[in-house]
């Protein structure tokens, strides 16, 4: 959540975004980890139009209010992309994923910082949603967890 951090991986991932060929209304995902990421997306998104407006999945409605399960920036019939600091089995990215076409948005691709390549890829590319990383395990000389790929 550092200033230079938000900068430089909103940047990256906007540029994944547009290389993947998406063109999404909406970044976000399962609070707490996605909201740094879609945040400086949407920020980074100003400065290389058309801009890209920011959500957050709450892991439960709010219980007083609005009770509203989705906040920030989204619109029913929005196309959207989920993003993730890290996917691990993509569980998280899957529950954000449910949220939103309950809520009538159009996720059209799911984008992660990090993929700790222990299956969170298969489980999400094997329910039909195209997957973007910046980096893996792999590319940062680390090993994944013993026991997985």
């Amino acid at each position: 959540m550092s200033a230079e951090g938000l900068e430089l991986i909103g940047k990256l991932g906007l540029e994944a975004i547009r290389k993947a060929g998406w063109e999404p209304d909406f970044v976000g995902g399962l609070t707490l980890g996605a909201d740094p990421v879609a945040y400086s997306v949407a920020l980074a998104s100003r400065s290389c139009p058309p801009a890209v407006d920011a959500f957050t999945v709450r892991k439960d409605p709010k219980s007083h209010g609005m009770g509203r399960k989705i906040e920030g920036c989204f619109e029913e019939k929005g196309k959207v992309v989920v993003v993730e600091d890290v996917i691990t089995t993509g569980g998280s990215a899957l529950r954000a994923i449910r949220a939103l076409e309950e809520a009538g948005g159009t996720v059209i691709g799911v984008l992660a910082v990090v993929d700790r390549e222990e299956g969170g890829r298969e489980i999400i590319e094997g329910a039909g949603h195209p997957l973007a990383v910046l980096v893996t395990l792999a590319d940062l000389g680390v090993a994944p967890a013993s026991g997985t790929q």
